[in-house]
């Protein structure tokens, strides 16, 4: 299961669908596309070390468990969601939203773009959440076999600084920090990941990794935003 795969799972569609006005197919639709467009937006915010260092220390203030059960649409904070996805996309978050808006099928006829507006600060959130549990919380990068940290929760000791050493390091193939953790969840999630051999921004999405709305993740981020993101603020 992909990571876009995982959150659609947790959303809770009806309840979305409910507030914004929009059919539930239109909402799973949508957040088909706008998912991979924060989860590639993270990995490009944090492919520098700077980046990598503000986005764990961000991961440790959010719920690391809003999504166990599925999400309670009335635990999520719209408002943080409007911050995280302002530090994600910074001043180009008005083009995300009009290239995710006008991909086919999403938000329905004529209203995509309004529809992913108002998904955005439901969905950045749940994402924060989900990278959260797999970096903080032990669920660790996909293929790495196993939680990655050493405490009861599965987290490093270090905390989320960036700069403490996981348990393995390299001798084992496995992250030795959590800025190399963060890259490789982040890459798993976006199509590059570590079983491609790269780590972090320079990792290619994969052409294949599709989500759960039938939407191609890998092109909406290669092909549909294109340089547009990383342009937040770290």
């Amino acid at each position: 299961m992909t990571a876009v795969d995982e959150i659609l799972a947790a959303l809770p569609v009806e309840q979305v669908a409910q507030q914004t006005g929009a059919s539930p197919d239109e909402v799973r639709t949508t957040a088909a596309a706008v998912l991979p467009a924060l989860l590639g937006g993270l990995e490009a915010n944090a492919a520098d070390s700077s980046g990598a260092g503000s986005l764990l220390e961000a991961l440790g203030q959010h719920d690391d468990d809003l999504l166990a059960g599925g999400a309670d649409l009335s635990q999520v904070d719209e408002g943080d969601g409007q911050v995280i996805a302002s530090h994600i996309f910074g001043d180009q978050q008005d083009e995300v939203v009009n290239r995710l808006g006008g991909l086919p099928g999403v938000g329905g006829s004529g209203f995509g773009g309004a529809l992913v507006r108002k998904l955005i600060p439901i969905l950045a959130p749940m994402v924060l959440s989900w990278l959260a549990n797999k970096v903080l919380r032990g669920g660790g990068a996909p293929g790495s076999g196993g939680p990655a940290g050493s405490g009861p929760s599965g987290g490093s000791s270090g905390g989320p600084g960036g700069s403490a050493s996981l348990p393995g390091g390299s001798a084992t193939g496995r992250p030795g920090s959590l800025d190399d953790l963060l890259r490789d969840v982040l890459g798993g999630a976006t199509g590059g990941g570590p079983s491609s051999g790269t780590t972090g921004s320079g990792s290619t999405p994969s052409p294949t990794s599709t989500s759960g709305g039938g939407l191609d993740a890998g092109s909406i981020i290669r092909d549909v935003l294109g340089g547009v993101l990383g342009g937040g603020r770290r």
